[in-house]
């Protein structure tokens, strides 16, 4: 099957059967997919270029936005998506800033997947 794109969505989430189901199911679908359990794991090893970045909110250490955060202060503009449940206001304004949508858990159907799709369409 052809690629989507060159780049990778680079997802983190530090669920392993989560991690494991979303790289499953956007491999399936054609895309690269480049994966980290933890924050701190995905800074040691950034990709070169990146498509676009999943990440949880709930990680241990270096939170999903704090990381998106710190990946836009390096210089990293590929869009991001933020995927958490009942996200508190300050962590919407924070996203806002950052240009990062919100994905709210639970992962229903193919929300994630459609809104991964708009973001390459989009560069």
């Amino acid at each position: 099957m052809p690629r989507r794109d060159e780049r990778p969505i680079v997802l983190v989430d530090d669920d392993p059967a989560l991690l494991h189901a979303l790289v499953f199911a956007f491999e399936t679908d054609g895309y690269r997919v480049a994966s980290y359990a933890s924050g701190e794991a995905l800074l040691a090893r950034v990709p070169a270029m990146a498509g676009c970045f999943v990440v949880d909110q709930n990680l241990p250490g270096v939170a999903g936005i704090e990381l998106i955060e710190r990946l836009r202060a390096e210089g990293e503009n590929a869009p991001a998506l933020l995927i958490t449940t009942h996200p508190t206001r300050a962590v919407r304004a924070r996203a806002a800033r950052a240009g990062v949508e919100i994905v709210e858990k639970p992962l229903m159907g193919d929300a994630l997947g459609r809104r991964v799709e708009r973001l390459f369409a989009d560069v």
